[in-house]
């Protein structure tokens, strides 16, 4: 089959790439910056924009799947000044993504949800997978929503952020209680997925959530800090004092975070991964596993 992965070349893309590539089918690329090619030529990297009709159009033509991994840069954290917002990426932009696709004659569509979709939620980070999901829904086009939680991995910045903290700092920060449940699955895993649901004849009309174990962000953190064998103390803020702190970094160009971005970061959403798992047929790597394999 011939599969584009728009967002190729970012931290999900690449992986899903790669898996595509493994199963001997060909892969098609997009990416703001074309120069990037990790694959030595063995993939056709496409220019594309978010939310272009013309240079995605372009991308998609001749594909019997798209998958659909765009993230802004820098997330979560938005800017609308450079169009780097939730409702403009994942809502518009797949909007115009999916009609590129049905415009050139493109089979199925599976994009990249997020955890805590289609349940109706107001913040605008739900609006927009919502908005996008109804897009593709409406299309006509055969699809499938995949739903993760915090996704980790040696490219991602989340996570690693707090193996810095682990490794480096005195006490680790931790914003809130330590008690929001999260269920982090390995990019590998995620990509697994993406790549099962792109080319499995039944992986149609599927909305279904993908992580792993339940864990708190305290969990977490202890289980970084098993992995590295150091020990730190766990340092909590309140959310609204954090919110007021890191208010000024809106003025820095890539400012690690923000109001909005703390109410995401610290957000209760809790899923069943049981059904994917089922679908797919495998469990997710627990996650010190995870972390031990590039750790």
């Amino acid at each position: 089959m011939r599969i584009v992965v728009s967002g190729g070349t970012g931290f999900i893309g690449s992986e899903v790439v790669r898996k595509l590539l493994e199963a001997g089918h060909e892969v098609v690329a997009t990416s703001r910056d074309p120069r990037k090619d990790p694959w030595r030529g063995r993939v056709r990297v496409e220019q594309a924009f978010a939310g272009d009709a013309g240079t995605l159009g372009k991308a998609f033509t001749g594909a019997d799947v798209v998958v659909h991994a765009i993230q802004f840069p820098n997330h979560p954290v938005e800017d609308p000044s450079r169009g780097r917002t939730y409702l403009e990426v994942d809502g518009r932009g797949t909007e115009v993504a999916v009609r590129s696709a049905k415009r050139v004659g493109v089979r199925r569509f599976v994009y990249v949800s997020g955890a805590g979709a289609g349940q109706g939620r107001p913040q605008v980070w739900f609006q927009a997978k919502d908005r996008a999901e109804a897009a593709i829904r409406e299309s006509g086009l055969e699809h499938a929503f995949l739903r993760p939680s915090w996704i980790y991995g040696p490219r991602d910045h989340s996570m690693n952020r707090f193996v810095a903290f682990c490794r480096y700092l005195p006490v680790v920060p931790v914003i809130g209680d330590g008690k929001t449940p999260v269920y982090p699955i390995h990019v590998e895993d995620v990509a697994r997925c993406l790549a099962d649901a792109a080319v499995r004849e039944d992986a149609t009309a599927l909305a279904l959530e993908l992580g792993g174990d339940r864990l708190t962000m305290d969990e977490i953190v202890r289980t970084i800090q098993k992995v590295l064998k150091k020990r730190r103390p766990l340092l909590h803020h309140p959310v609204g004092l954090m919110k007021r702190l890191v208010w000024p970094m809106r003025f820095l160009p890539e400012p690690m975070l923000s109001p909005d971005a703390v109410d995401f970061i610290t957000q209760e959403v809790e899923i069943d991964p049981r059904p994917a798992q089922e679908f797919f047929g495998f469990r997710p790597r627990a996650l010190e596993e995870g972390l031990r394999e590039y750790l």
